[in-house]
């Protein structure tokens, strides 16, 4: 054998190690959306489920890049090879992916470590395998022989490339033309053709010269000292400050839209596209203008945080993620331009996947048991300005000597007032945005033409977040309620005449406390919000009850603020279904809303995911079924599913009907009810109308009943605001195997809200 390998070996080897560093980054990341969407439906749905799943599979990869560091320090080929295929062979005969038996039914709280447990035993070892490819691949690579192998970095580019099409594929391919089974046999398969690869990875590396790594090895050695342990914890930090914001940014946005792949993905495919673009020999981007830039993706994200409230979808996404993109780039940026030499390759993805890890148990689960609100987003969006290169000289440093002084004025004059009530809190408040913003461009002024000291920067964007959360976009007094499912705020408005529970930007429910003139509502509580009694449930109510002449049976699916209990007759039996015990804790409470006290005192609802607790209801029970879990924030898919509807048209009675409540400013869905009502031989009747009494929080509502025959639904068949409508046979019907997402909002953006 020559001691130099042939150009035609080298090419081989090149086109091999690509090849399978992409493979494996291809299944590596999309298994993460492909096994989260088969868990969702065991718990509502909910973003934390995302939140928690990027936790575990970032923990996982830290295990995988640290066996891959031990693996690479055994003084022989042969056994790291060996042992990496027997590894993936075992793992393969765990596959396709399921859920393990055991594992059918959560618990009533402890979600988190619940489901960090499910992957563990499910996906745990497949998973596990994958996520060592990416560093031992290019360690062997190292060791080839390679021409390129003392810079292998450019591969770690061919992994992310890999797991980005992966993730952005998703959402626009897989989910829309395949069912979850297919998927899983397609990513199957992949696992098997990545064995081959590895163990062709593997024939190459001992097929090389003897000694010829080491020559790539040695190329660094004289002037290439072990990285301190100073620039190791600076590598942690630069990789946990956007991993943690890639959860923060990633829940942010879902609040408001759908626990779905669709959204998960684009924060998540971003934040690969960095990785790609940092480490190429000649990046598209220079780091340089990253870090130009990045105090003003700061400064805009603050800029949006308080412009808050009914933000457009394309305004959520796109302004939140074109900044989250910016900061995450300038981050990886210095991760890319202070990495060590090939020899301390292993150790350097040990540390940047321990920083990954330290950022996602911040953000996915320390920050939602630690703060009553979403704090973890402004936290990490201030820590990104140290995340900052140290800089040189600033410019005018005559001035610069007084700014600490400054800014410690300037915060007491500003957030000072929040603690009043008088003329110049109300300016403030009424110019929040702009006096927000203000703060937040002062630091991206320092960073650019002062170019001032990272802990200015710091200190400013700390400012800007403080005032805030001292004038809250919220009109009135603000509370705030989280929990695994997610962050509820209630609010009372300024005079008091309302209190109103919201998620996100979204209003859930509402109850008038005070008259026009001032006085207190006596006696029972009238349904508002969507509920009232003119709107598309509070008619089908009345319908059912007129139809039937007699109190009704009726389950509810969604607590919400209790307002629904209110709407209940005289010896008609009504039961409630909710997910989320703190819902429940806040609809009781009499100094929020008292819906329940008035008219449901010894209200005992079923708690736990509707699919699993409504299915063990008796059959053939209910006259009516009222699902209320889509209005307008992040939609339970599973609930909207051809078998869904099945359950629930076993539970009716001979005579009985299903309202689905379908009001969402950003998914069309009443055609996808009307699809799964059609598909169990069910007819569906739509209403869709503007009450134009929003002042009085009496909104709009999207309502499909659907029943098996026309007089099943009374006066509803003859209404001239309700319309029968038949399913689109051009429409893919939603499945508990097949949803697609991005249709529902095309719909939406297309049409607009009806």
């Amino acid at each position: 054998m020559s001691s130099e390998p042939s150009a035609s070996r080298n090419r081989l080897v090149l086109v091999v190690y690509t090849a399978a560093i992409f493979v494996s980054a291809l299944l590596l990341f999309s298994v993460q959306p492909l096994f989260t969407k088969m868990v969702l439906p065991r718990l509502g749905g909910s973003p934390a489920v995302w939140s928690v799943a990027m936790v575990f599979f970032q923990s996982l990869l830290l295990g995988g890049y640290a066996y891959a560091h031990l693996l690479m320090k055994l003084n022989s080929r042969v056994v790291p090879i060996a042992v990496h295929l027997v590894l993936l062979v075992v793992a393969l005969a765990t596959l396709p992916l399921s859920i393990r038996s055991g594992w059918g039914e959560p618990p009533t709280s402890g979600y988190a470590v619940w489901l960090l447990g499910l992957f563990a035993v499910s996906i745990g070892l497949p998973f596990f395998a994958l996520a060592a490819n990416n560093p031992l691949l290019q360690a062997w690579f190292v060791r080839t022989g390679h021409p390129n192998g003392p810079d292998p970095y450019f591969l770690y580019a061919s992994s992310n490339i890999g797991s980005f099409l992966a993730l952005l594929s998703y959402p626009v391919l897989l989910e829309p033309m395949f069912t979850l089974r297919t998927q899983n046999l397609i990513w199957t398969g992949g696992y098997g053709l990545l064995i081959v690869l590895i163990a062709g990875c593997g024939v190459l590396l001992l097929r090389s010269p003897a000694g010829a790594g080491a020559l790539n090895m040695q190329v660094d050695d004289a002037d290439a000292p072990a990285p301190s342990w100073s620039r190791r914890t600076r590598w942690i930090f630069l990789a946990a400050v956007p991993s943690g914001l890639l959860i923060a940014v990633t829940a942010h946005i879902s609040t408001d839209v759908a626990a779905a792949p669709l959204l998960w993905v684009l924060p998540l495919s971003l934040y690969l596209l960095t990785w790609v673009l940092v480490f190429q020999s000649r990046p598209l981007l220079p780091h340089k203008w990253m870090l130009l830039a990045q105090p003003l993706a700061i400064a805009g994200v603050v800029i949006l945080l308080a412009v808050g409230g009914e933000q457009n979808l394309l305004l959520t996404l796109g302004g939140h993620q074109l900044c989250f993109f910016i900061i995450a780039m300038a981050c990886h940026g210095e991760l890319a331009r202070t990495r060590p030499a090939a020899k301390y390759l292993t150790g350097f993805y040990v540390a940047l996947s321990f920083g990954g890890m330290v950022g996602g148990l911040f953000a996915g689960l320390i920050a939602p048991f630690t703060f009553s609100w979403i704090a973890e987003y402004p936290i990490l969006l201030a820590l990104a300005a140290l995340c900052r290169p140290p800089g040189g000289a600033e410019r005018l440093p005559r001035w610069s000597a007084w700014y600490w002084p400054f800014l410690a004025v300037l915060a007491v004059a500003l957030i000072a007032p929040s603690y009043s009530a008088g003329d110049i809190f109300n300016w403030f408040d009424d110019h929040r945005v702009w006096v927000i913003g203000a703060v937040g461009a002062l630091s991206a002024l320092l960073a650019l033409a002062l170019n001032a000291n990272r802990w200015k920067i710091f200190a400013t964007v700390v400012v800007a977040l403080v005032v805030l959360r001292a004038y809250p976009s919220d009109d009135g007094r603000v509370e705030t309620v989280r929990s695994f499912f997610g962050v509820h705020k209630i609010v009372v408005t300024p005079n008091g005449q309302y209190h109103v529970l919201m998620h996100g930007t979204t209003i859930h429910g509402a109850e008038k406390f005070k008259n026009d003139d001032g006085t207190p509502v006596t006696g029972r509580p009238e349904p508002i919000s969507y509920y009232h009694k003119d709107g598309g449930i509070g008619q089908a109510i009345t319908a059912m009850r007129e139809r039937k002449g007699a109190p009704l049976k009726v389950a509810v699916i969604g607590l919400g603020s209790g307002t629904l209990t209110c709407a209940s007759a005289p010896g008609e039996d009504w039961r409630f279904f909710e997910i989320d015990q703190s819902m429940v804790d806040t609809a009781r409470d009499p100094r929020y809303f008292t819906y329940i006290q008035s008219c449901e005192p010894n209200l005992k609802p079923v708690i736990g995911d509707a699919r699993l607790t409504f299915a063990k209801e008796p059959d053939g029970v209910y006259d009516l079924i009222i699902v209320d879990a889509y209005s307008s924030d992040a939609i339970p898919i599973h609930l909207a599913t051809e078998e869904a509807m099945a359950i629930y048209k076993e539970k009716l009675a001979p005579q009985g009907a299903v309202v689905m409540h379908v009001s969402n400013r950003h998914l069309e869905l009443a055609s996808v009810v009307v699809g799964i009502a059609d598909a169990n031989d069910m007819k569906s009747w739509v209403y869709s109308e503007d009450s134009g009494r929003d002042n009085e929080y009496i909104f709009s509502t999207s309502v499909v009943v659907s029943a098996r025959e026309e007089e099943d639904v009374g006066k509803l068949a003859s209404s001239d605001v309700w319309t029968e409508t038949d399913a689109n046979e051009k429409q893919r019907v939603w499945t508990d195997d097949y949803s697609n997402v991005l249709g529902a909002v095309y719909r939406r953006l297309r049409d607009g809200e009806q």
